[in-house]
């Protein structure tokens, strides 16, 4: 027998007008939000970032292909890495669709990683992806937009992440099961895993010139998360006790 509150469909639908009242103030709010990320500065790139693409060699104002509008999903696989972060996989499950959709719209996405083009190019292969990924290896740009840090700033802590300091080193006592399980997935050493971060940035080529107009970390990545979109609409939500997704080619493997 079920421990959850049953009740009658008048009683359903009572409580759902009064959550569908919640739901479109939500929605209301996150118009806003979107409003106010458009309203952001734009800051000028004048730095050469290079990047190792399926055609060669590219500059950041090559991503853009044509149009006007950049998003970058920086996908966290390391240089020694042996496949590409669980978590981020799971995000990046839901690009293909999206991405023709978006490179119809004016915006090109790409995923962004410090792992040579190779190794992308043959986990691309592994997970039946066609969206267009680069290689940032051996350049600043991971570095520049706080989703990569050194083995000496992980070794004296300060590095910066999601508009806040990391405080102490990354390094000392027992790490979260969450990083040791997702660092096993990817092939990783835990510590060398925890040098990549996932984030997600935007930029705009406007007379010749990029700017970047928004990048957003950790937690501001949930709505691009397709899976957890669709869990917080399941009748149990979430529903997890730590890391329970993997790779999608590797459920019912042990």
């Amino acid at each position: 027998m079920t421990k959850h509150i049953t009740g009658t469909r008048e009683q359903w639908l009572t409580a759902r007008l009064s959550l569908l009242a919640a739901e479109k103030e939500l929605t209301r709010q996150s118009d806003e939000l979107a409003r106010r990320r458009q309203e952001l500065p734009w800051v000028r790139v004048d730095k050469a970032y290079e990047f190792e693409t399926d055609a060669g060699s590219a500059s950041l104002a090559d991503l853009f292909q044509g149009r006007s509008q950049l998003l970058v999903y920086h996908f966290m696989f390391g240089p020694d890495y042996k496949a590409g972060c669980a978590s981020c996989s799971a995000i990046a499950d839901g690009f293909n669709g999206i991405a023709t959709h978006l490179a119809n719209h004016d915006v090109m996405l790409w995923a962004v990683s410090r792992a040579p083009l190779a190794k992308l190019q043959a986990f691309k292969r592994r997970m039946g992806w066609t969206f267009p990924w680069a290689s940032a290896v051996g350049g600043d740009f991971n570095f520049d937009f706080n989703v990569s840090i050194t083995e000496e700033q992980q070794r004296l802590g300060g590095s910066g992440y999601n508009y806040q300091s990391s405080g102490p080193s990354m390094v000392t006592g027992t790490l979260p099961e969450a990083v040791v399980r997702n660092a096993d997935m990817a092939g990783s050493d835990p510590v060398a895993y925890m040098r990549e971060r996932p984030g997600m940035s935007a930029f705009v080529l406007e007379d010749g010139v990029v700017c970047h107009t928004y990048s957003t970390y950790a937690r501001g990545l949930d709505g691009l998360w397709g899976m957890y979109q669709w869990l917080d609409r399941a009748p149990k939500g979430r529903n997890e006790a730590g890391v329970w997704w993997r790779h999608h080619d590797a459920y019912g493997k042990n």
